[in-house]
Protein backbone atom coordinates (compact mmCIF):
# COMPACT_ATOMS: atom_id res chain seq x y z
CA UNK A 1 0.00 0.00 0.00
CA UNK A 2 1.06 3.84 -0.27
CA UNK A 3 2.49 5.94 2.12
CA UNK A 4 0.61 9.31 2.97
CA UNK A 5 3.36 10.64 1.34
CA UNK A 6 2.93 9.65 -1.72
CA UNK A 7 -0.21 11.60 -2.82
CA UNK A 8 -1.32 14.69 -2.19
CA UNK A 9 -4.06 16.52 -0.93
CA UNK A 10 -4.91 17.30 -4.44
CA UNK A 11 -4.65 13.57 -5.64
CA UNK A 12 -7.50 12.89 -2.78
CA UNK A 13 -9.88 15.66 -3.44
CA UNK A 14 -9.38 14.36 -7.37
CA UNK A 15 -10.30 10.97 -6.71
CA UNK A 16 -12.78 11.88 -4.33
CA UNK A 17 -14.97 13.74 -6.84
CA UNK A 18 -14.13 10.99 -9.51
CA UNK A 19 -15.69 8.91 -6.94
CA UNK A 20 -18.63 11.36 -6.51
CA UNK A 21 -19.28 11.32 -9.51
CA UNK A 22 -19.40 7.52 -9.88
CA UNK A 23 -21.28 6.09 -7.05
CA UNK A 24 -22.96 9.26 -5.72
CA UNK A 25 -22.77 11.12 -1.91
CA UNK A 26 -24.25 8.46 -0.12
CA UNK A 27 -21.62 6.26 -1.02
CA UNK A 28 -18.47 8.30 -1.03
CA UNK A 29 -16.80 6.65 2.24
CA UNK A 30 -13.44 7.48 3.69
CA UNK A 31 -13.03 4.13 3.22
CA UNK A 32 -13.80 3.62 -0.24
CA UNK A 33 -11.68 6.74 -0.72
CA UNK A 34 -9.35 4.97 0.61
CA UNK A 35 -9.39 1.68 -0.72
CA UNK A 36 -8.88 3.94 -4.04
CA UNK A 37 -5.96 4.96 -2.74
CA UNK A 38 -4.85 1.82 -2.08
CA UNK A 39 -3.71 3.08 1.40
CA UNK A 40 -5.09 2.84 5.22
CA UNK A 41 -8.65 5.07 5.80
CA UNK A 42 -6.14 6.55 8.77
CA UNK A 43 -3.88 7.55 5.99
CA UNK A 44 -5.94 9.91 4.67
CA UNK A 45 -6.04 12.35 7.82
CA UNK A 46 -3.14 13.15 6.78
CA UNK A 47 -4.64 15.32 4.08
CA UNK A 48 -8.23 15.71 5.45
CA UNK A 49 -9.20 15.57 9.15
CA UNK A 50 -12.89 14.99 8.49
CA UNK A 51 -15.43 14.06 5.64
CA UNK A 52 -16.57 17.13 6.18
CA UNK A 53 -13.56 19.09 5.12
CA UNK A 54 -13.02 16.55 2.48
CA UNK A 55 -16.84 17.28 0.96
CA UNK A 56 -15.61 21.14 1.41
CA UNK A 57 -12.62 20.77 -0.67
CA UNK A 58 -14.44 18.55 -3.30
CA UNK A 59 -17.24 21.57 -3.09
CA UNK A 60 -14.79 24.19 -3.74
CA UNK A 61 -13.31 22.38 -6.73
CA UNK A 62 -16.87 21.71 -8.42
CA UNK A 63 -17.11 25.89 -8.00
CA UNK A 64 -13.40 26.07 -9.40
CA UNK A 65 -14.31 24.18 -12.45
CA UNK A 66 -17.26 26.87 -13.56
CA UNK A 67 -16.30 28.73 -16.50
CA UNK A 68 -14.60 32.37 -16.01
CA UNK A 69 -17.47 35.24 -16.99
CA UNK A 70 -16.18 38.06 -18.16
CA UNK A 71 -18.03 41.35 -17.95
CA UNK A 72 -20.57 41.98 -20.56
CA UNK A 73 -21.42 45.23 -20.05
CA UNK A 74 -24.92 44.45 -18.31
CA UNK A 75 -25.23 43.67 -15.05
CA UNK A 76 -28.31 41.54 -15.53
CA UNK A 77 -26.42 39.62 -18.42
CA UNK A 78 -22.96 39.58 -16.44
CA UNK A 79 -25.19 38.14 -13.21
CA UNK A 80 -27.30 35.27 -15.34
CA UNK A 81 -23.46 34.28 -16.85
CA UNK A 82 -22.29 33.84 -13.42
CA UNK A 83 -25.44 32.02 -12.12
CA UNK A 84 -25.09 29.83 -15.20
CA UNK A 85 -21.72 29.00 -14.71
CA UNK A 86 -22.33 27.69 -11.53
CA UNK A 87 -25.13 25.58 -12.86
CA UNK A 88 -23.37 23.71 -15.37
CA UNK A 89 -20.77 23.30 -12.99
CA UNK A 90 -23.04 21.97 -10.66
CA UNK A 91 -25.01 19.45 -13.29
CA UNK A 92 -21.80 18.06 -14.53
CA UNK A 93 -21.00 15.86 -11.28
CA UNK A 94 -23.34 13.87 -9.96
CA UNK A 95 -24.68 15.47 -6.31
CA UNK A 96 -22.97 18.55 -7.02
CA UNK A 97 -26.02 20.45 -5.75
CA UNK A 98 -26.62 18.43 -2.52
CA UNK A 99 -22.63 18.48 -2.03
CA UNK A 100 -22.38 22.62 -1.97
CA UNK A 101 -25.36 23.18 -0.39
CA UNK A 102 -24.42 21.01 2.26
CA UNK A 103 -20.93 22.53 2.54
CA UNK A 104 -22.67 26.41 2.54
CA UNK A 105 -24.89 25.14 4.96
CA UNK A 106 -22.33 24.35 7.48
CA UNK A 107 -20.03 27.57 6.63
CA UNK A 108 -17.26 25.37 5.40
CA UNK A 109 -16.59 26.58 1.93
CA UNK A 110 -18.10 26.78 -1.49
CA UNK A 111 -17.29 30.90 -1.19
CA UNK A 112 -16.66 31.01 -4.85
CA UNK A 113 -20.14 30.52 -5.60
CA UNK A 114 -21.29 33.42 -4.41
CA UNK A 115 -18.68 35.70 -5.65
CA UNK A 116 -19.28 34.65 -9.09
CA UNK A 117 -22.76 36.12 -8.73
CA UNK A 118 -21.92 39.14 -7.11
CA UNK A 119 -19.89 40.01 -9.48
CA UNK A 120 -22.51 41.27 -11.69
CA UNK A 121 -24.90 42.67 -9.16
CA UNK A 122 -21.79 44.84 -7.29
CA UNK A 123 -21.73 46.62 -10.22
CA UNK A 124 -25.34 47.73 -9.95
CA UNK A 125 -26.20 48.28 -6.57
CA UNK A 126 -23.72 49.78 -3.96
CA UNK A 127 -25.24 48.31 -1.26
CA UNK A 128 -23.38 45.49 0.07
CA UNK A 129 -25.89 44.01 2.62
CA UNK A 130 -28.54 44.60 -0.49
CA UNK A 131 -26.27 43.10 -3.08
CA UNK A 132 -25.12 40.43 -0.47
CA UNK A 133 -28.85 38.87 0.05
CA UNK A 134 -29.74 38.84 -3.17
CA UNK A 135 -26.60 36.97 -4.68
CA UNK A 136 -27.50 34.32 -2.00
CA UNK A 137 -30.88 34.07 -3.36
CA UNK A 138 -29.91 33.73 -6.90
CA UNK A 139 -27.64 30.79 -5.33
CA UNK A 140 -30.21 28.85 -3.68
CA UNK A 141 -32.57 29.15 -6.47
CA UNK A 142 -29.70 27.48 -8.67
CA UNK A 143 -28.89 25.02 -5.60
CA UNK A 144 -32.68 24.37 -5.26
CA UNK A 145 -33.40 23.63 -9.18
CA UNK A 146 -30.12 21.68 -9.53
CA UNK A 147 -30.60 19.65 -6.67
CA UNK A 148 -34.16 18.97 -7.64
CA UNK A 149 -32.64 18.11 -11.15
CA UNK A 150 -30.25 15.57 -10.15
CA UNK A 151 -32.80 13.51 -7.84
CA UNK A 152 -34.95 13.41 -10.99
CA UNK A 153 -32.34 12.15 -12.90
CA UNK A 154 -31.27 9.46 -10.19
CA UNK A 155 -34.98 8.68 -9.80
CA UNK A 156 -35.61 8.24 -13.78
CA UNK A 157 -32.20 5.98 -13.94
CA UNK A 158 -33.44 3.42 -11.61
CA UNK A 159 -37.04 3.36 -12.83
CA UNK A 160 -38.35 5.09 -9.48
CA UNK A 161 -40.69 8.04 -11.34
CA UNK A 162 -40.49 7.61 -14.91
CA UNK A 163 -38.26 5.09 -17.37
CA UNK A 164 -35.07 6.17 -18.36
CA UNK A 165 -35.08 7.73 -21.80
CA UNK A 166 -34.38 5.37 -24.44
CA UNK A 167 -31.65 6.09 -27.49
CA UNK A 168 -34.60 6.81 -29.67
CA UNK A 169 -34.58 10.05 -31.69
CA UNK A 170 -38.28 11.04 -30.38
CA UNK A 171 -37.26 10.54 -26.63
CA UNK A 172 -34.13 12.13 -27.36
CA UNK A 173 -36.52 15.30 -28.72
CA UNK A 174 -38.05 14.86 -25.77
CA UNK A 175 -35.34 15.14 -23.53
CA UNK A 176 -34.39 18.24 -24.88
CA UNK A 177 -37.42 19.74 -24.43
CA UNK A 178 -37.57 19.14 -21.20
CA UNK A 179 -33.68 20.23 -20.54
CA UNK A 180 -34.92 23.44 -22.41
CA UNK A 181 -37.80 23.87 -20.23
CA UNK A 182 -35.85 23.86 -17.23
CA UNK A 183 -33.28 26.22 -18.75
CA UNK A 184 -35.97 28.48 -19.26
CA UNK A 185 -37.45 28.12 -15.88
CA UNK A 186 -33.68 28.52 -14.13
CA UNK A 187 -33.30 32.18 -16.11
CA UNK A 188 -36.92 33.10 -15.59
CA UNK A 189 -36.21 32.78 -11.80
CA UNK A 190 -33.07 34.87 -12.16
CA UNK A 191 -35.00 37.78 -13.81
CA UNK A 192 -37.49 37.90 -11.38
CA UNK A 193 -34.81 38.96 -8.82
CA UNK A 194 -32.77 40.51 -10.63
CA UNK A 195 -36.35 42.64 -11.30
CA UNK A 196 -37.03 42.80 -7.63
CA UNK A 197 -33.61 44.50 -6.86
CA UNK A 198 -33.67 46.80 -9.69
CA UNK A 199 -37.32 47.82 -7.85
CA UNK A 200 -36.07 47.90 -4.31
CA UNK A 201 -32.91 49.99 -5.68
CA UNK A 202 -34.87 52.46 -7.25
CA UNK A 203 -37.22 53.02 -4.66
CA UNK A 204 -34.25 54.20 -2.24
CA UNK A 205 -32.39 55.99 -4.46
Amino acid sequence: MSKPGAYTRADVVDTALRLLDQYGLADLSMRRLAAELEVQPSALYWHVPNKQTLLALVSDQIIGRAAPVDDLGDWKATTLAGATAIRNALMAFRDGAEVVSSTLALGLGADGALARIRGGIDQYCPDAEIARVSAESILFLVLGQVWHEQQRMQADSLGVVAPAVEANPEDAQAASRVLQEQIDSFEFGVGLILAGLETRMAAVR
